[in-house]
């Protein structure tokens, strides 16, 4: 369909109030590079400045970019060939970033994989993107190479000390990082801005996870154009993430915006209030996302008032659970000073590689906290969003709600190896995403309700047609059912109903404990057998009946 003279008339609503400042259009700092050959360019211009910084190492840019290099060489060294899929199955950790550096250099494609994962979920990803080569840590190394093992991967690296055992699994040749590490370098990185470079895993409402493609293109256009949208522009970036960078908007935040814009990502594996103030004050962080909770944690740190948080100018939120407010915004410019304004960070999708809108700019007077929830804010440059009707596609009227459709340089070329989706999904350039919202009358995006089904846990997509795929693996089930509850410590929690095959006894307790087995903490339901389910006329569990049962359990927990 063509929405032509729609979307001229909405970005002409959207200029008339984009912040001063904020560009129209996308200026790449050096040109139209891939990331490694960003970090070899502002490795030439500025070799000792910080690029990644994690507890008390701190890698220049002239380190990193020999790091990146040497691991490409050893990829290429092991056989790997532009298009092979390599894992990386580590925390926040600065190995994460040489690893899909060196991957991308090489040519081959990142496949960051969860490092929460059980073993079904480990062996559906490493198997679905056929993995020639895996990273893991010591600690989850024996985990990894089972998985591995299973799914075909015949080659794992581990973050290991030289007394450090590895894992002897039959079929998986295991290595140590600082072997990789010790390879020739890799001189000339692969250049093709368009190739496949990373399969970034997202749930899904009819099943297994998918695997999104993304490029090197989408990369670096998600790292400027989400620089300029926020006002990043001409200022140092100092990123401070404790996000998983293996989720992709940690990878925006953690990786992409501060190496592609020569600044510093700081990492941290686990949020720790104290920590922050003092990286935020020895680092000079600038930004950061984290929850409302997050920062009133941080208000309650002993003598956080007294600390040199200057720098930190662009502090994003993300509400999950508590909503940021007025209130909170007031308290935190009283302690931490007027320079600092906390704000939501920005609407998006893994398809669409997550920076797709942002309020920067619209604080004054509280304008994006006190009007109709949820203010989203302006597209960043290049990126365009209009709202349909569902069913017709045709644009709606201002104000009036819809379906949120995307058009951006970062979108997806589409689900890896999934033609029917993709089509589903993509039509005629658009992303259409399942989310409801509407445009207001200066062309501002409203948020109003998320995709179909899904169920957010401390901001985590959790969705249960891949928890109900778990589940059914037990040998005792007939059937599950699996709907979503508010929860006041997460959000969201999900709650499973089951029935059992004739004659079996398990109670939900034992389920409960074999699910933590086969699935990340997050997603473990909380479990309930019943007798029969509530049936539609045509043979259909009917979930809608469940909603009310299952908020009664999880509100008995307390």
């Amino acid at each position: 369909m063509d929405y032509t003279q729609h979307v001229a008339e909405i970005r002409r609503r959207q200029d008339r109030v984009r912040p001063a400042g904020i560009p129209r259009e996308v200026v790449h700092p050096l040109g139209d590079l891939t990331v490694p050959e960003y970090v070899d360019a502002w490795a030439q211009r500025q070799p000792e400045q910080a690029a990644v910084v994690h507890d008390d190492v701190v890698i220049d840019y002239g380190d990193l970019a020999e790091r990146q290099a040497r691991w490409a060489g050893w990829l290429r060294a092991k056989g790997v060939l532009p298009g092979d899929r390599v894992a990386v199955h580590l925390g926040n950790v600065p190995e994460f970033v040489v690893a899909m550096l060196g991957t991308l250099r090489a040519g081959g494609v990142h496949v960051p994989v969860n490092a929460m994962f059980q073993h079904a979920e480990l062996v559906h990803e490493l198997s679905d993107a056929e993995v020639s080569v895996a990273v893991t840590s010591a600690p989850l190394a024996q985990r990894l190479c089972e998985a591995a093992a299973e799914a075909g991967v015949p080659t794992v690296v581990v973050l290991a000390d030289a007394a450090d055992p590895l894992p002897a699994v039959p079929g998986v040749s295991v290595h140590r990082w600082s072997e990789a590490l010790a390879a020739a370098p890799l001189a000339e990185p692969a250049t093709d801005l368009d190739a496949l470079a990373a399969l970034n895993y997202t749930g899904g409402t009819t099943g297994v996870p998918k695997g999104c493609e993304h490029t090197q293109r989408h990369m670096v256009y998600t790292a400027v154009s989400a620089a300029g949208a926020n006002g990043f522009e001409g200022t140092r970036i100092v990123s401070l993430c404790f996000i998983p960078v293996f989720w992709i908007a940690g990878e925006d935040l953690g990786i992409l915006i501060p190496l592609v814009m020569g600044g510093t990502a700081v990492l941290m594996e686990r949020w720790d209030p104290a920590a922050v103030v003092d990286l935020v004050e020895r680092h000079r962080v600038t930004t950061t996302a984290a929850t409302v909770e997050n920062y009133l944690d941080l208000l309650e740190v002993p003598g956080v008032a007294e600390r040199d948080l200057s720098s930190f100018t662009a502090p994003m939120t993300m509400s999950f659970i508590r909503k940021l407010t007025p209130e909170i915004r007031r308290r935190w410019a009283e302690v931490v000073g007027p320079h600092s304004v906390i704000r939501e960070g920005s609407y998006g999708m893994t398809e669409s590689h997550t920076v797709d809108v942002v309020p920067h700019g619209f604080h004054r007077e509280d304008h994006d906290l006190l009007t109709q929830p949820v203010f989203c804010g302006l597209p960043v440059p290049g990126t365009d969003v209009i709202v349909v009707d569902p069913v017709t596609a045709e644009p709606v009227e201002v104000g009036g709600p819809g379906e949120i459709l995307l058009r951006s340089p970062s979108i997806m070329t589409g689900y890896w190896r999934n033609p029917e989706a993709s089509a589903q999904q993509l039509r005629d350039g658009w992303l259409h995403t399942g989310d409801t919202g509407y445009l207001d009358e200066d062309g501002c995006l409203h948020y109003l309700a998320r995709t179909k089904d899904m169920i957010k846990v401390k901001g985590m997509s959790v969705f249960p047609a891949e928890v109900e795929m778990f589940l059914m693996r037990h040998p005792d089930l007939a059937s599950v059912a699996v709907v979503p509850a508010a929860d006041e410590a997460t959000g969201q929690r999900p709650v499973a109903f089951v029935a059992l095959r004739d004659g079996a006894t398990v109670g939900a307790d034992e389920l409960g404990e074999w699910a933590r087995g086969q699935m990340a903490g997050y997603k473990v339901p909380l479990i309930e057998v019943l007798d029969q389910f509530p049936m539609t006329d045509t043979g259909k569990i009917r979930k809608a009946a469940l909603l009310d049962r299952a908020q009664d359990l999880v509100s008995a927990l307390g």
